[in-house]
């Protein structure tokens, strides 16, 4: 076991809340702090990979919500950083959708059935809105499954609510920030952001970090807590002491049981936490020796019409990020991620390879490769994102943010207008560590009207001209509190003040 590591801030996860919250406490000079990672480097859901001679986002992929009066601050961060986007244009995919047979619906039917299909949704949000609060809601996946429809209205209403279309509902990101979405597609990786904010507080060279302050392969299994600090300690028995936690791990890890909290945590909180779903996104990516898929204007997205809802039905080719990788990926989310992953990869790509030789035909060449995430059997994420409810009680966005004593929450799950985006998990980092922040100031000027306090009786024992010194004795043994044994709680009472 080692030694016990004693700090005044620990941060749990290295993603982008965890990296953000330590930035804002390093500017407001609380240098000393300890960033706990389980995995064995920064980035969380952040995720790059090679594959296929390029980098490949497993986990988020886009910058979503630019274009409108206010700047997305993470879209500011990649413009800084100089990281290279594509714009996304998602408007013509639903012109793109192939049945069985390879056939593309005719553009006229398929108008015709997104126009249906969001006048629908939103005839369906004016009545979650008249219900608000009721315990019957359901989501729109189950309004869809409890109806009978089409392969393409299935394909459409699961583009719709499953990438979450602004048309449909007034998401904060495309309202406050505009409603384009870009594609990060940039070898250094999404996660490059992060490392460009960490060389601020961070000691790094050459793009690597080797500040002890920060400890990638700590899984952190149990916090004790008390109302004098925490104390944490990871799979492997290391211990690490500190005022104030700030625990920014995914809201899938809250709800399982990857850390234990001593004492547990207050029912209102746990609570809170199985109150949001935790949606699965997952983004499998295809080798191929060569590309056999429309890439003209307009031909970057396109759909399988299945009569299974979400059967590999989301479809991307990367050529325009990455001209001549001969790439494609296809998205999967929800039931269907939990499925693919609970099978091999060679089996996710005989099905795949079966849809694709569905549109395109059976002439195709076999994908020369494959990489499946697996995001919902990741026990340091369990899931993708938070999905909170269309209409969100008031009480619940407070629960889930509230930090219970020293303990500190953080992360897009506790973003209440961008939770389920990076710039949720961004701007969530910034409010926890200043929320924090004003903490330890009213914790330091608590403990100034308490040493005050402590030592104003000492004041006419030490220098009164009205007592004589043989008056003080007898009225401090009076007390019956020795004046040595008094002083010395005073300064174990300062000892264990948080600055």
């Amino acid at each position: 076991m080692e030694n016990l590591t004693r700090s005044s801030v620990i941060i749990v996860g290295a993603g982008i809340s965890g990296i953000t919250a330590g930035k804002i406490l390093a500017e407001n000079g609380v240098n000393d702090i300890i960033i706990l990672e389980a995995a064995d480097k920064i980035g969380g859901r952040l995720m790059k990979e090679q594959f296929g001679g390029v980098t490949v986002e497993l986990g988020a992929g886009w910058i979503a919500g630019v274009g409108g009066d206010q700047i997305n601050p993470v879209w500011e961060l990649a413009k800084q950083t100089g990281l290279q986007t594509y714009f996304s244009d998602y408007s013509h995919a639903r012109f793109n959708i192939y049945d069985h047979n390879g056939k593309i619906f005719p553009s006229g039917i398929a108008d015709e059935t997104y126009k249906k299909a969001v006048d629908e949704a939103m005839q369906e949000l004016k009545r979650q809105e008249a219900n608000e609060g009721s315990e019957n809601l359901i989501s729109s996946e189950e309004l869809s499954l409890s109806t009978e429809k089409t392969p393409i209205e299935l394909a459409i209403d699961f583009i719709l609510h499953d990438f979450e279309m602004a048309e449909v509902e007034p998401i904060s990101t495309y309202v406050d920030f505009g409603e384009m979405e870009f594609l990060v597609a940039d070898e250094r990786g999404y996660d490059h952001l992060l490392y460009k904010m960490a060389e601020s507080f961070l000691y790094t060279s050459e793009g690597e970090i080797f500040d002890n302050r920060l400890k990638l392969n700590k899984v952190v299994r149990e916090v004790q807590h008390s109302r004098n600090g925490v104390l944490v300690t990871t799979e492997e028995g290391s211990l690490y002491e500190a005022n104030y936690l700030i625990l920014s791990t995914s809201i899938g890890v809250l709800q399982s049981d990857l850390i234990s909290f001593k004492p547990s945590l207050p029912r209102w909180k746990t609570e809170a936490f199985g109150n949001i779903d935790i949606m699965v996104y997952t983004k499998i990516f295809l080798k191929f020796p060569y590309k056999f898929w429309p890439c003209g204007p307009n031909k970057e997205f396109f759909i399988y019409a299945h009569e299974r809802r979400g059967y590999f039905t989301f479809w991307q080719h990367m050529e325009n990020a990455y001209p001549g990788s001969n790439l494609l990926v296809v998205t999967l989310t929800n039931e269907e991620s939990k499925r693919i992953e609970a099978q091999s990869d060679e089996e996710t790509l005989r099905e795949a390879m079966e849809v694709l030789r569905n549109m395109f035909g059976p002439d195709i060449p076999n994908a020369t490769d494959i990489i499946v995430p697996r995001w919902w059997n990741n026990r340091f994420q369990c899931g993708s994102y938070s999905n909170y409810p269309i209409y969100v009680n008031r009480q619940l966005v407070h629960d889930i943010k509230a930090p219970v004593g020293r303990v500190f929450f953080t992360g897009e799950h506790t973003s209440e207008k961008f939770n389920g985006y990076v710039h949720g998990g961004y701007l969530s980092g910034i409010d926890t560590s200043k929320a924090l922040l004003e903490e330890m100031r009213k914790e330091k000027e608590r403990r100034s009207e308490s040493q005050g306090f402590l030592l104003q009786p000492l004041i006419p024992l030490q220098g009164s001209s009205t007592m004589a010194p043989e008056d003080s004795a007898s009225n401090l043994h009076k007390c019956d509190i020795p004046r040595q044994h008094f002083l010395g709680n005073c300064k174990l009472s300062l000892s264990e003040a948080i600055l």
